[in-house]
């Protein structure tokens, strides 16, 4: 058992939890969520590198709960991002027996990347993603986007049916909005 690396983890986890995540989505649930898988992986590899016992058994374990922790509640690709760096940040540190020039480089490693991916300026790469419900069923791919452009304002760049309920007249859609071309307002739109 290596204290520095514990020490380590602990800065690592608490600079990605506390500087670079919740500034930027201010979701508590998570912050508790991403502290405690890293210390749950942190304290569970720490015992197994030090037992008889495979460190793949307890990998796999963690594997197993960790896809089905994912799958429970509905979190975003980013959340999953912070999620599987909590992971590795907690086994890299616990399974490493002594702090390493290696194991160090590849936690701030992790911690920088995060902090340059989830950015406004990386984020506006792929334009605005967001999901709309719309209150009519629409099966045309180019009536669908053209009322997503007309309800949104903006040219949509991709649109992925999520939910196409015909019996309620209900269309869920993933969209993909390009930020930078606003088209111009409908007058139905503005006179409401």
């Amino acid at each position: 058992m290596s204290p520095i690396m514990i020490l380590i983890d602990l800065l690592a986890i608490s600079t990605l939890v506390f500087a670079i995540y919740f500034p930027r989505h201010r979701r508590a649930d998570l912050v508790v969520a991403f502290l405690g898988v890293n210390v749950g992986v942190l304290a569970v590899s720490q015992v197994l590198a030090t037992s008889s016992v495979g460190a793949g058994l307890g990998l796999g374990l963690f594997g197993v709960l960790s896809i089905i922790r994912l799958r429970s509640s509905e979190i975003s690709q980013r959340e999953v991002a912070y999620y599987f760096a909590a992971l590795a940040i907690g086994l890299i540190s616990g399974l490493t027996q002594a702090a390493s020039i290696l194991a160090i480089a590849m936690i701030a490693l992790i911690v920088l990347v995060l902090a340059v991916a989830d950015t406004r300026k990386v984020a506006s790469f792929g334009g605005q993603r967001q999901e709309v419900n719309l209150d009519h069923a629409i099966t045309n791919h180019t009536e669908l986007v053209q009322e997503l452009e007309r309800v949104l304002g903006q040219k949509v760049k991709h649109a992925n049916v999520l939910r196409l309920d015909l019996v309620n007249d209900i269309t869920l859609v993933e969209v993909v909005t390009d930020r930078k071309q606003a088209l111009p307002a409908h007058p139905e739109l503005t006179n409401a």
